[in-house]
């Protein structure tokens, strides 16, 4: 891992300040963080083997995920029943998208699911008001008051939302890609969570997601050649995530949609053009 073209102090620094900002919006929309991290490891280690990248941003995302995770449990805004019930069912989905990895044309997947991504992207951009739950507290099979005191009732169909995280587990082992960029939008849209909460939960599922993926690396010793990297983006990530932990109440719903929408165009972008070029 020493054929980047920045070398020394300006690399490190560089790799702090890139953790930091990793950290602060992959927290903030509630998707981890690889987003914005892969692109520029790519463009920093062009000759690097892609399972060594893979192994940085994964144990990235479960650094920022348990960072972020702890200041959104300070906030009371996870549902964390539902979010476990969710996060469990990724695994089994997760190991069949890696099984299946040598039975479907990857770079064609990788294409046709990158444009559906800047597709859904279009689609939220144009429209991106959630529908907002009307039931009161008595009414409602979730309800989460956080720290403010302020309730957050809603109704969550929780069968469905386990059978869609087994197709996000598949998709994310299938393509290598972080859950939470697909998760997000599901609980959004599909389940009809409150924006906030969403963002809350899908930050705390990545870290059973990112425990898994970076054990596994660990295991299989990628880390060997990777490490030095992994600590200094960690120097960054984990006060990143608090950062963005702590911004995420101070931002209307309509922003953080917006700032989402980012996420996926960046996703489908990077998918569709490593399924050409790749």
């Amino acid at each position: 891992m020493g054929d980047s073209f920045i070398q020394g102090f300006p690399l490190i620094l560089l790799l702090v300040g890139l953790g930091f900002f990793a950290g602060s919006y992959g927290t903030l929309v509630g998707i981890g963080g690889a987003v914005v991290l892969t692109p520029v490891l790519l463009l920093l280690y062009p000759q690097a083997d892609p399972q060594v990248l893979t192994s940085i941003t994964m144990g990235v995302v479960f650094l920022n995920a348990l960072s972020g995770t702890l200041a959104y449990a300070r906030q009371k805004r996870i549902d964390y029943r539902n979010g476990i019930y969710f996060a469990i069912a990724t695994i089994p989905g997760t190991i069949i998208g890696v099984w299946t990895l040598s039975y479907i044309p990857q770079q064609m997947f990788s294409i046709i699911f990158g444009i559906m991504l800047l597709i859904f992207s279009a689609i939220i951009w144009l429209r991106p008001k959630t529908k907002q739950p009307s039931a009161s507290s008595a009414q409602s099979n979730c309800v989460v008051v956080d720290r403010s005191g302020k309730n957050f009732s809603y109704n969550c169909n929780r069968p469905l939302g386990m059978a869609l995280s087994f197709f996000v587990g598949f998709i994310a082992g299938l393509l290598g890609i972080g859950g939470g960029i697909i998760h997000m939008p599901m609980l959004l849209y599909v389940l009809h969570f409150p924006v906030h909460i969403a963002t809350a939960t899908s930050h705390f599922m990545l870290v059973f997601t990112g425990l898994t993926g970076t054990l596994t690396h660990a295991t299989a010793g990628t880390y060997a050649q990777s490490w030095q990297i992994l600590l200094w983006i960690a120097l960054g990530v984990i006060p990143g995530a608090q950062i963005g932990a702590w911004l995420s109440p101070k931002i209307k719903g309509l922003m953080l949609v917006r700032l989402l929408v980012l996420a996926l165009v960046l996703a489908g972008a990077r998918l569709v053009i490593l399924g050409i070029w790749g």
